[in-house]
């Protein structure tokens, strides 16, 4: 590594540098230091990094002061798109002006992040809204629209991005009308990316990126290659968001909302010259059947439901013929009156691209890839993806010589971080792994009950609920329990709901996230029972959490079709899928889930696994270890008198 670089990077994080003159809190800590220096030489070497680093460290300042320092044109990359706020509008502002560095910083979304000034004319006056509460977001999305600069729905104070408002005032890559549109000029899509490539430095996140990279719609697949570094933080998501996007997918939610593009378009522009809503019908009649045939037995679907494809197959054949020929139909009549306006010979397109993706369902599924068929209540999805990302980051690595930097606080349980870099093609990067610096054994206890109900017993959810208001009881609430499936959220809310019904028990699907978050508050008097989606990204410092209560170890569900596919390619390469999948998902995932813990020097709490198999099997000690150093303790009695321990110190 060059000397200059190394020593602005030790000068920024130093006890007299620019960070500790600007924060008086802050002070210089070796493994933040020796993560920096090391994405430093990365950057200088134009090499590729995957480096893990512990909760505490700072990896966020670690890879963006040498980032910044280096002068390199950047694209960094999060998994979601607070994750970008957070870095555009305070991490990234922050630093330049603490180092007194005049980058130029973009911030660049997907298309549904930004407003359409041509949809949104359309929506006030052609939109049939479902009840007042849209009718009141749309209002105002049209009094914020006359006031902002980026268009970006983030701003808009209350706006659920559930709300069916959001794909009436935004473009898709199918309806967008392009430099055809009445209002290409003010075009927020089109600036955010003008901004992105004038930038130094361009936040995205995981989704747009392999989105873009696949169909080369937002931005990305222009910048990427003018770019002399790339960084992924939370880079444990990279593969989950590469398998989704980078795969084929037909959507009946797109096929509906393509039949009602039609009909209002050819109501507008081109009344009685087709039977527009004959047209319309035919396709939704289409799209209605395919999910209908999707969802088989299935009358409740909560959540998202994975489906295996030869489960549904044979159903599906005739649904997706019908669809083929109403979208054909549908894009043929838009081409006969193409010269009528411009939302014309998109809508044509639109059609002949799904009455392909329709037909190519039919057949069977590309060598090498996967199908499955995700569930919702709303739609079905048909999806067709490879495995992993690693022919895609291999292609893009050979392009040109650049940084690759792979960051996150959890990327395996070995020294090779294999879990990661097996998945991405990148066993020969260099590899880091920086521990935490938090003093674990003194702060926090781990405990597995025995005996205890085996996860595979009926009376295990009920078991895990009891146990958690007992906790949750010595502590005054502050307690999570995370279950590794939705299917036991109920039954184990009702069993801590009888056990300690002075407390308040807050359930996943009650609520959106963060209005659960916003009940819990504190955390007193408090218990969260969530699934996945509180697994990872809740940050919970002090004592507002002191309690994460984990239902069983958190494999992979054998009968989900990407987790059989990948077991059928370890078993011809001749590897054993439980050692090499099964056990390092759960390894990573208990990792995730012990994570939302200890988040501070100075936070104390308890982690509790409720799953035997972790004292009674081989693979148990693996699991142990890949755990942060927690000082384990081996009785109920134990645990509640830390709790108390607990409770005494924050007067609960």
């Amino acid at each position: 590594m060059s000397g200059d670089l190394a020593a602005e990077v030790a000068r920024a994080f130093a006890a007299d540098g620019p960070l500790a003159a600007r924060d008086a809190h802050f002070a210089p800590r070796a493994l933040q230091d020796e993560l920096a220096l090391r994405i430093a030489a990365a950057l200088d070497a134009r090499e590729t990094l995957v480096a893990e680093a512990g909760t505490g460290v700072g990896k966020t300042y670690a890879y963006l002061v040498p980032l910044l320092l280096s002068g390199r044109r950047a694209l960094v990359s999060t998994a979601t798109k607070s994750l970008q706020d957070q870095l555009f509008l305070r991490d990234l502002p922050v630093l330049v002006r603490t180092l007194g560095l005049p980058t130029r910083l973009a911030l660049l979304k997907g298309r549904a992040s930004y407003l359409c000034r041509w949809r949104l004319r359309q929506a006030q006056s052609e939109a049939q809204l479902p009840d007042r509460f849209a009718v009141r977001a749309l209002a105002r999305v049209v009094a914020w629209a006359g006031a902002t600069r980026s268009g970006d729905l983030a701003e808009v104070e209350g706006l659920d991005e559930r709300s069916p408002v959001v794909p009436l005032v935004t473009s898709t890559r199918d309806n967008c009308l392009g430099t055809e549109c009445p209002e290409y000029r003010n075009c927020h899509v089109v600036q955010a990316r003008r901004d992105a490539m004038a930038a130094d430095l361009v936040v995205v996140n995981h989704h747009l990126f392999f989105a873009d990279l696949a169909l080369r719609d937002s931005g990305v697949a222009e910048l990427l290659p003018s770019v002399d570094a790339a960084v992924f933080d939370e880079a444990h998501q990279l593969v989950e968001a590469g398998v989704q996007f980078l795969g084929t997918t037909l959507a009946t939610g797109a096929a509906l909302e393509f039949g009602r593009d039609l009909l209002a378009c050819g109501l507008r522009g081109a009344r009685g010259l087709q039977d527009w809503a004959g047209l319309q019908a035919g396709v939704e009649r289409g799209a209605r059947a395919l999910r209908l045939a999707c969802a088989g037995a299935l009358r409740e679907v909560r959540g998202v439901v994975k489906l295996r494809w030869d489960e549904r197959a044979d159903a599906l054949a005739a649904p997706l013929a019908a669809l083929a020929e109403a979208a054909r139909a549908a894009g043929a009549a838009a081409q006969a009156v193409a010269e009528a306006a411009p939302d014309f010979p998109r809508l044509a397109q639109r059609g002949a691209t799904l009455a392909e993706l329709a037909r190519a369902f039919v057949d069977p599924a590309a060598p090498g890839r996967v199908r499955w068929i995700d569930l919702t209540p709303q739609q079905a999805r048909l999806v067709e993806s490879p495995l992993d990302i690693r022919d895609l980051l291999g292609e893009q690595r050979a392009a040109a010589a650049k940084s690759w930097i792979f960051t996150s606080a959890t990327l395996g349980d070995d020294a090779e971080l294999s879990w990661f870099t097996g998945a991405t093609g990148l066993e020969d990067a260099a590899k880091l792994v920086v521990g935490s610096p938090f003093d674990y054994p003194a702060h926090a206890r781990l405990w597995v009950p025995r005996p205890f109900p085996k996860p595979q017993q009926a009376e295990h959810p009920a078991a895990v609920g009891a146990l958690a208001a007992r906790l949750a009881g010595a502590l005054g609430g502050r307690t999570f329990v995370l279950t590794t499936t939705l299917r036991v959220l109920p039954e184990v809310a009702e069993a801590a709901r009888a056990a300690a019904p002075q407390l308040t028990v807050l359930v996943q699907g009650s609520g959106p996230r963060r209005s659960l978050l916003q009940r819990y508050g504190d955390g007193r008097g408090a218990v969260l029972v969530g699934s996945q989606t509180f697994w990872e990204g809740i940050d919970m410092p002090g004592d507002t959490l002191q309690c994460v209560v984990i239902d069983k170890l958190p494999f992979p569900p054998p009968n989900d079709p990407l987790v059989e596919a990948r077991v059928r390619q370890l078993r011809a390469a001749g590897r054993d899928p439980f050692d090499a999948y099964f056990v390092a998902e759960a390894a990573v995932a208990l990792k995730q889930g012990a994570g939302r813990l200890v988040r501070t020097e100075s936070d104390r709490g308890l982690l509790v696994l409720c799953d035997p198999r972790v004292a009674q099997m081989g693979y148990g000690r693996r699991l142990l270890a890949a755990l942060p150093p927690m000082t384990r303790i081996e009785t109920e009695e134990q645990a509640l008198a830390w709790l108390a321990e607990l409770a005494a110190a924050h007067g609960s």
